[in-house]
C-alpha cells in the first residue's frame, strides 16, 4: 500500500525538486546582477597638471576625460604618471587603460619587470609617455580617457596627475638633459629639417650605470619604451656612458622619428654585477634605486660630398705610390742606358760596374769578419761549391760535380783563393749533405746546390697554394658578412657588431663603409708589389735566357714564389678585414688576423731562404705550421678567456716548438727525433760541457737562437701569468715579434760581414720604421673592443679626425698598409748590394 502511493506521487515530487532547483538558480542570477548593478562607474571631466588622489575597489572604476588642441605645426608629448600609495598593492594591482583616438595603452601599478631568471623587480612609480596620433587639420581637438580599476575588494589609494611635456620634440644640434628609469622610460620625436637626409643621434651619460637602451622607432603606435619590449622594432644599442646611432631619411617614410631612452633593470647586459638573489617563486625584489641622468643629441650626419671627399683622398693616396713607382722606375731605366753607353769608354766606369755589364761576376774585398771566418774552415770558399751551384742539370739534388768539370770551363779565373790541397777532395764532399752543412762556415754557395728551376717550381708552390687558400676562404667569409649584415638590418640590434658609433658612416647596406674603405690599401699596395716583383722576374729571367754570369753566379739566388705569396697575402689582407669590419665582432675576429699570421711567417721564410735557398721548407709545412697557428688561435678565441688550463697547454706547448725549431735551425736540419734523441742530448752535454768547457760550434746561430728563446719564454710567461683576453692578439704579437728579431738580426750580421745596404734600401728602412711608429700608435687608440660588452666597447668611440669620414682605425689601416708595403720592399731591395758578389764570398747566418 505504501508502495503503490510512493510510485503515484512520484512524478509530482520530481516537478516539485526541479522547480526548487530552477528557483534557486534565479535568485543566485538576480542577486548576481544585483551585485554588478550596485559597481559604480564614475566619469570625471580632467585637466592637464593637477594630481589626482583617489581610492579605487572592485566596486568602483574611474575614468578620467581629458582633452587637448593639437596642432600640426606644434607637436606637445603627453605624459601619465602615476604613484600607488598603499601597501600590498603587489597582489591586486590597479589597472591603467588610456584610450586614444587611434591607439590604447594599458599597465598596472605596481608594474613588474622581469629580470635574468625570471627575477621579479616591482616599481610603485609609473610614467608613461602616450604616442601622438597623426594630425589632418591645422589645429584638432582630440580627447582621450583614462580608466582606472582593481579587482581588489580592499581600496587602494593612488596619485594620477597628466602633464604636457613641451620639450618633446628635439631640435638639430641641442642638447637636452632627462632622467629615465626602468619605470619611467622616455622618447622624444625629432624631425629631419630640410637638406638633412643622413643624422646622428647621441644619448651621453656620465654615470656608466645602471645599464640603459637607446632605440630608434618610427611614427607608429605602440611605442616601445619598457625593458621587456624596447627590442620589437627600430634599431637599438645597450648602453653605460654613451650611445650613438646613424639614421638615414630614407628608412622613415614620415621623416621623423621617435628617440626612445629605457633603462634595464638589471646591469649585465652592459657587463655590471649581478647580485645574487634566492631564487624563490613568486618572491618580488627591491631594485633600488635606478634612475639615471641623460641627454641628447642629434646632429646633421655628412653628406654625399664627403663621401666622394673621402674616396678620391683614400685612392689618391695609394695611386701616389703607383706614380712614385713609375717615376723611379723611369730613373732607374735612365740609368741602366747611360750604363751601356758607358761601354764606350769604360775608363770611366768602376771595376764593378764594367764587370756587370761584360757579364762577369765582381769580386769584392772580403771583410775582416770574413778573413777571420775562412781562416776558420777554409773549405767554405772551395770552387766546387760555386760552380755545382750554377752548372745545373735536370736533377733535383746535389750535383756530383769533380775539380776536373770546372778547369774545363771557359772562365779560366779562380773562383777561390784557396787551393785544391787545402780540402779533402772525396767525391761525397760535393754530394753528402753532412758534410757541407755542418761546416763551421758557410756561404750561399754551399746551401744554393740544387737546381734553380727545380726551386723556382718548389717556390712558385707558395703562390698557387695562397692564392687556393685564398679563394676557398674568402668565398664563405663574404658569405658570412654579408648575412651578419642583413641580420644587424632586420632586427636591427646594433650589439651584434662593434663598430666605432660616433664615426660609422653608412652606404646602402654597409653599416660603417669608412672602416671597409680604408681597406683599399692593402689590396692597391699588395697589387703594386706584385708588379714590382713581376718586373724583377721578367729581367731576372732574361738575364739567365742570355747566360748573364752575374744572374748565373753571383748574388742572392732569386727565387720570387715567395715574394708572389706574400703579395697576394696582403691583397688577401685587405679584402678579409674590409670584410671583417662589415660587421666586427667575437665570432669573426679571425678573419681580420688569419692572413696577417701568413704574411708574419711569409717574411719569416723569405729572410732564411735568401742565404738557405736549397734548405727552406717546403710550401705544404709551411701553410700546415700556419694552419695550426690559425687553429690554435680560433681556440685561444672560444676557450682561451680565464680558462687556466688552455694556458697551460698553450704555454708548453709554445716552449716545446721554440726549442724543436731552434734544433732545427742550428743544425741545419741535419739531426732525428727519434728514440735516441734523450741518449744524445746526453752525450752533448758530456762531451761539450762536462768533458771539456767548448764553446758552441755555430756562434752567430747560437746568439740569435738564445735571444729567441729568451723572447718566445718571456712571452709564454706573461700569457700564462696575465692570461690576456685578446688571444687573436696575443698569438700575432709572438709572430710579430719573432720576425722582428729575425729581421735585426739579418741586418746587424749583414752589416758585421762587410755587407753594405744601398741607398734605396735603406731609404724604405727608415721610411718604412718611422710609418711603423706613427701606425702602432694609431693601432693602440682602441676605438672598440669585442672583449668587453657592446656598451663598455662604446666607451671607447671617438669621433672622427680626417675629413670627418675617417677615424683612428682607418689611420691605422692607411698607415699599416704602407708599412706592410714598405716591409716588403725592404726584403726585396736589402740584398741587392750583393748583385755582382760571388756566392762563396756571402755569408750564412
Amino acid at each position: 500500500m505504501v508502495l503503490r502511493s510512493r510510485c503515484k506521487f512520484g512524478p509530482v515530487l520530481v516537478l516539485f525538486q526541479l522547480g526548487y532547483v530552477a528557483l534557486l538558480l534565479l535568485c543566485v542570477t538576480h542577486l548576481r546582477f544585483a551585485r554588478a548593478e550596485t559597481k559604480t562607474v564614475v566619469q570625471k571631466d580632467a585637466e592637464f597638471d593637477v594630481t589626482y588622489n583617489d581610492t579605487v575597489t572592485s566596486d568602483n572604476q574611474t575614468i578620467y576625460a581629458f582633452n587637448h588642441t593639437v596642432s600640426r605645426n606644434k607637436t606637445e608629448g603627453v605624459r601619465v604618471t602615476v604613484d600607488v600609495l598603499s601597501e600590498g598593492a603587489e597582489s591586486s594591482p590597479i589597472l591603467f587603460v588610456v584610450r586614444q583616438k587611434q591607439a590604447v595603452l594599458s599597465f598596472q601599478v605596481p608594474l613588474i619587470l622581469r629580470g635574468l631568471y625570471q627575477r621579479k623587480y616591482p616599481y610603485a612609480h609609473v610614467g608613461r609617455t602616450l604616442c601622438q596620433p597623426p594630425t589632418r587639420t591645422l589645429t584638432e581637438t582630440q580627447y582621450f580617457f583614462v580608466d582606472v580599476s582593481t579587482l581588489s575588494s580592499l581600496g587602494t589609494h593612488y596619485q594620477l596627475r597628466i602633464s604636457r611635456v613641451d620639450s618633446f620634440t628635439l631640435h638639430t644640434d641641442k642638447k637636452f638633459s632627462f632622467t629615465a628609469s626602468p619605470s619611467q622610460p622616455q622618447y622624444f620625436k625629432y624631425v629631419f629639417p630640410d637638406g638633412v637626409d643622413t643624422a646622428i643621434v647621441k644619448v651621453n651619460s656620465e654615470m656608466t650605470f645602471p645599464c640603459s637602451v637607446m632605440s630608434i622607432q618610427d611614427i607608429q603606435c605602440p611605442v616601445y619604451d619598457l625593458d621587456n619590449n624596447v627590442a620589437f622594432i627600430g634599431m637599438y644599442q645597450t648602453m653605460t656612458k654613451t650611445a650613438a646611432i646613424t639614421v638615414q631619411r630614407k628608412d622613415f617614410p614620415s621623416n621623423s622619428f621617435y628617440v626612445v631612452v629605457v633603462v634595464k633593470t638589471e646591469d649585465e647586459a652592459c657587463g655590471g654585477p649581478l647580485r645574487f638573489y634566492p631564487l624563490r617563486p613568486d618572491e618580488l625584489i627591491d631594485a633600488g634605486n635606478r634612475s639615471k641622468t641623460l641627454d641628447v643629441v642629434v646632429s646633421p650626419a655628412i653628406n654625399s660630398d664627403v663621401y666622394v671627399m673621402g674616396m678620391l683622398f683614400c685612392l689618391g693616396i695609394f695611386l701616389s705610390f703607383y706614380l712614385l713607382t713609375f717615376l723611379v722606375a723611369c730613373v732607374e731605366n735612365k740609368r741602366m742606358h747611360r750604363r751601356r753607353e758607358g761601354l764606350l769608354n769604360p775608363a770611366d766606369m768602376s771595376p764593378a760596374e764594367t764587370a756587370s755589364l761584360l757579364g762577369k761576376p765582381s769580386v769584392t774585398p772580403v771583410s775582416p769578419y770574413e778573413y777571420g771566418s775562412f781562416a776558420d774552415n777554409a773549405s767554405t770558399l772551395s770552387s766546387e761549391a760555386i760552380t755545382d751551384s750554377i752548372a745545373s742539370d735536370a736533377n733535383y739534388g746535389y750535383m756530383e760535380r769533380s775539380l776536373e768539370s770546372v778547369t774545363g770551363r771557359s772562365r779560366q779565373e779562380s773562383l777561390s783563393s784557396i787551393e785544391e790541397d787545402d780540402y779533402d777532395t772525396l767525391a761525397d764532399i760535393d754530394s753528402d749533405k753532412n758534410i757541407v752543412r755542418t761546416k763551421k762556415y758557410l756561404c750561399v754557395s754551399d746551401l744554393a746546390r740544387k737546381d734553380k728551376r727545380v726551386l723556382s717550381k718548389k717556390y712558385q708552390i707558395y703562390f698557387w697554394n695562397i692564392a687556393t687558400i685564398g679563394v676557398f676562404y674568402a668565398l664563405p667569409v663574404i658569405q658570412l658578412v654579408i648575412t651578419y649584415q642583413t641580420v644587424v638590418n632586420v632586427t636591427g640590434n646594433q650589439d651584434i657588431c662593434y663598430y666605432n658609433f660616433l664615426c660609422a658612416h653608412p652606404l646602402g647596406n654597409l653599416s660603417a663603409f669608412n672602416n671597409i674603405l680604408s681597406n683599399l690599401g692593402y689590396v692597391m699596395l699588395g697589387l703594386l708589389f706584385l708588379l714590382i716583383v713581376l718586373q724583377r722576374d721578367i729581367i731576372h729571367s732574361r738575364a739567365l735566357d742570355r747566360n748573364d754570369l752575374n744572374a748565373l753566379e753571383c748574388g742572392i739566388p732569386k727565387h720570387f714564389g715567395l715574394f708572389y705569396a706574400m703579395g697576394t697575402a696582403l691583397m688577401m689582407e685587405g679584402l678579409l678585414s674590409a670584410c671583417y669590419h662589415v660587421c666586427p665582432n667575437y665570432t669573426n675576429f679571425q678573419f681580420d688576423t688569419s692572413f696577417m699570421y701568413m704574411i708574419a711567417g711569409l717574411c719569416v721564410l723569405k729572410l732564411y731562404q735568401k742565404r738557405h735557398p736549397d734548405i727552406n721548407a717546403s710550401a705544404y709545412t709551411a701553410y700546415a705550421c700556419l694552419a695550426a697557428v690559425i687553429f690554435f688561435s680560433v681556440l685561444g678565441v672560444v676557450f682561451g678567456k680565464g680558462n687556466m688550463v688552455f694556458w697551460i697547454v698553450f704555454s708548453v706547448l709554445h716552449i716545446l716548438a721554440t726549442m724543436l725549431l731552434s734544433t732545427q735551425l742550428y743544425y741545419m736540419g741535419r739531426w732525428r727525433l727519434d728514440s735516441g734523441i734523450l741518449r744524445r742530448i746526453v752525450y752533448v752535454i758530456y762531451t761539450d760541457c762536462i768533458r771539456q768547457c767548448s764553446g758552441p760550434m755555430y756562434i752567430d746561430r747560437m746568439v740569435l737562437l738564445v735571444m729567441g728563446n729568451i723572447v718566445n719564454w718571456s712571452l709564454a710567461a706573461y700569457g700564462l701569468l696575465k692570461t690576456p683576453n685578446d688571444f687573436a692578439s696575443y698569438l700575432l704579437a709572438i709572430a710579430i715579434c719573432n720576425l722582428l728579431l729575425y729581421f735585426a738580426f739579418y741586418i746587424i750580421m749583414k752589416l758585421r760581414s762587410g755587407e753594405r745596404i744601398q741607398c734605396m734600401a735603406m731609404v724604405c728602412i727608415l721610411f718604412t720604421a718611422v710609418v711603423w711608429g706613427f701606425a702602432l700608435f694609431f693601432f693602440f687608440q682602441g676605438l672598440s673592443t669585442w672583449q668587453k660588452t657592446p656598451a663598455e666597447s662604446r666607451e671607447h668611440n671617438r669621433d672622427c679626425i680626417v675629413l670627418s669620414f675617417f677615424d683612428d682605425h682607418d689611420i691605422w689601416h692607411f698607415l699599416s698598409s704602407i708599412a706592410m708595403f714598405g716591409s716588403f720592399l725592404v726584403l726585396l731591395t736589402m740584398d741587392d748590394d750583393l748583385d755582382n758578389v760571388q756566392r762563396d764570398k756571402i755569408f750564412v747566418f
